[in-house]
């Protein structure tokens, strides 16, 4: 098992290791403090892992609830927002008890928002049982829900009391949603290490899952404990996320959030050629690592209708827009660009 501790305004572990969730009650306990749990998880995920969630907690001592909705980023909505504050209101939760996620990104972020706001601020915990939530979502505070105007637009930095990450989960993931995944793991490599961008070209799929995610989990760390609240560097892991969440919207979520992400960290890589920011090595070689791992680097979309959607984004600032481009393998810029310019640049990219 590996652990990396993550300092923001609140100290935290993160958990990476085989087994995790049939020990999760015993390492909740330990945190002290809390009676009550409600598992918050959705229809996919409950089935596989909720009897052992449960069944661990309870056996640590906990009264256990549970929450479960329609598996799906249409879910991340204000209706089923609502729905668990009324649950946990009716059980009731109280301010030292704790929510706990037990799933995906979509189930953090939904769990993750209502813990921020029921009572003002609740306990939390996150159980991710996706590569992409394991990398990146659960770790950082960032908790939100969808509007109908676009993706993350109502949310809060909240931090977890701890986030246990079993591999074992992983594991029996659908190679698809696994390879989802990976294009958040390609991503730090593109920021921040060339020596795991080699490491991922040359294994592919078959990487060491603790070793890579908590490769992950400590780059992030180290952004987060700089700069939590998103007004500087923390900026640049939005690297592929501006015309991934667009390619998301446009494709009414059909297509994946990690799909969306990788098509936009190519998209983004021949904008920055475009604008002479970097040459066209550094496009191939991100080409070359995602097609690796069976991901996208087009969208069959027209630059219009990204630029639509993409202004959406919550990095847009008044006229302007902040681009996150690559200038070589490890070395990523922001770049602010005008809202006006922004179709033109996105056509350069596609």
């Amino acid at each position: 098992m590996k652990t990396v501790q993550v300092s923001a305004s609140k100290t935290y572990a993160v958990k990476i290791g085989a087994g995790l969730l049939p020990q999760c009650g015993e390492e909740i306990a330990a945190l002290g403090g809390t009676k009550r749990v409600c598992i918050v998880s959705d229809n996919t995920v409950w089935p596989l892992y909720g009897e052992k969630v449960q069944a661990s907690l309870e056996k640590a001592g906990f009264l256990v609830d549970s929450f479960v909705f329609t598996a799906g980023e249409s879910s991340k909505n204000g209706s089923v927002y609502l729905a668990l504050l009324s649950r946990l209101a009716q059980i009731p939760l109280t301010r030292t008890d704790t929510v706990v996620a037990l799933g995906g990104g979509v189930v953090g972020d939904l769990a993750g928002f209502t813990a921020a706001t029921y009572l003002r601020g609740v306990r939390f915990v996150q159980l991710p049982t996706t590569l992409l939530a394991a990398v990146d979502s659960s770790v950082g505070g960032k908790t939100a829900i969808d509007l109908p105007e676009g993706k993350n637009l109502a949310g809060a930095f909240y931090q977890p009391e701890l986030v246990l990450c079993d591999c074992y989960a992983l594991q029996t993931l659908p190679s698809e949603i696994f390879w989802a995944g990976c294009a958040e793991v390609i991503k730090y490599a593109v920021l921040f290490d060339p020596a795991l961008f080699d490491y991922l070209l040359e294994t592919g799929t078959d990487f060491d899952l603790e070793y890579v995610i908590a490769k992950c989990v400590q780059w992030k760390q180290d952004i987060v404990a700089a700069d939590e609240f998103e007004k500087g560097q923390r900026k640049l892991l939005n690297l592929g996320h501006t015309f991934g969440h667009g390619i998301e919207a446009c494709s009414n979520f059909e297509i994946s959030h990690g799909e969306a992400v990788a098509a936009g960290m190519a998209i983004a890589a021949r904008v920055s050629a475009s604008m002479e920011l970097c040459d066209s090595a550094v496009v191939e070689r991100i080409e070359e690592i995602l097609k690796r791992f069976s991901l996208p680097v087009s969208a069959d979309l027209s630059a219009k209708a990204l630029c639509k959607a993409a202004l959406q984004d919550k990095k847009r600032a008044g006229d302007c827009i902040h681009l996150i481009l690559p200038k070589a393998i490890g070395d990523c810029r922001m770049v602010e660009a005008q809202v006006a310019d922004l179709e033109k640049l996105i056509a350069a990219g596609l």
